[in-house]
């Protein structure tokens, strides 16, 4: 009866007027999303602010995304997982948190696309000690995605170590992690994502001798300054790899694209990013699936930057 109660809520709630602003914009993208083979999704991180003050809670963010934003499908964050009431890597083994979890995204009508996993140890690890203990911690994420349903699990490959020694590791690791998920059909994704992995070259040739047909990339359209230890380039950066070189080199290989955006200007453009060219590579490149729409923006309110981030997307699809 709870669940009936429920599914009665969201759909009252989803016919009422959030629903209505935004059914223009998803009518005309039907089409073109449909023509491109590209569809949205809505990656969590997006509402960080809110995430982390406790104005939204975890499972609440699939509803939102469907109800506030018209996007069906959504990228979680490892890190959100449990909300204020529980630590995330617990959750991860909760399976009444993650039932929960996925009873809320099929009331809203939700797909689970994509699974972020942050702080779970150094999968390039030059030594091989941390590194296996990182591909252990990982391992629950995977399992966690597939009862949700989410199909992609994106990891990073942080760790101590030269430039070549991160590549023979990263290579073992995603090794490892592409053979664990096979069996429950998940793909592992890597995204550039500070460091050595903001080189697009080096990344691609990580994946490329992984050779795993479950093991890809998840392009990100901001993280290329190798300088800062996650990547952003909003902020200004010392090293900066071509952002166009580096997502050219990185889609042949992709099972997702991160749609990153900062604050926008009057235009409701990207001024750090020619967003027109980025999405041109994308369509380019022949990519099939989600692009996720990621702000990361400072300034601007979370919901506005979504909006405009969203709207962007479509204008150049």
């Amino acid at each position: 009866m709870r669940n009936m109660t429920r599914r009665l809520f969201i759909r009252q709630s989803l016919l009422g007027a959030g629903a209505l602003v935004v059914a223009p914009s998803l009518e005309v993208f039907g089409a073109a999303g449909t023509e491109a083979g590209i569809k949205i999704s809505l990656a969590e991180w997006s509402l960080h602010r809110a995430l982390y003050s406790g104005r939204l809670d975890h499972l609440d963010f699939p509803l939102k995304a469907k109800k506030d934003f018209g996007i069906s499908a959504v990228e979680y964050v490892n890190g959100f997982f449990g909300g204020k009431k529980m630590n995330f890597k617990a959750a991860a083994k909760n399976s009444a948190y993650l039932k929960e979890l996925l009873t809320r995204s099929k009331d809203a009508g939700v797909v689970n696309h994509l699974l972020m996993v942050d702080d779970e140890g150094p999968l390039a690890a030059a030594d091989e000690g941390a590194r296996l203990a990182a591909v252990e911690n990982h391992k629950k994420w995977v399992e966690a995605a597939k009862v949700l349903g989410c199909r992609t699990v994106r990891v990073n490959l942080h760790g101590e170590g030269s430039s070549e020694e991160k590549h023979t590791a990263s290579v073992d690791s995603l090794g490892r992690l592409g053979e664990f998920a096979e069996s429950m059909k998940t793909s592992i994704v890597v995204e550039n994502h500070g460091g050595v992995t903001s080189n697009g070259a080096w990344l691609a040739d990580v994946v490329r001798q992984v050779s795993r047909d479950n093991v890809g990339t998840l392009p990100d359209f901001g993280n290329f300054c190798i300088s800062h230890p996650w990547g952003t380039t909003q902020d200004g950066c010392e090293d900066m790899y071509d952002r166009y070189k580096g997502v050219a080199e990185l889609l042949p290989y992709a099972k997702g694209v991160s749609a990153k955006s900062y604050d926008f200007d009057a235009n409701g453009e990207q001024p750090l990013m020619d967003y027109e060219r980025l999405i041109g590579l994308v369509k380019a490149a022949g990519y099939k699936g989600y692009v996720g729409i990621e702000y990361e923006g400072n300034t601007q309110p979370e919901n506005e930057g979504i909006r405009k981030t969203k709207a962007l997307v479509e204008r150049y699809l």
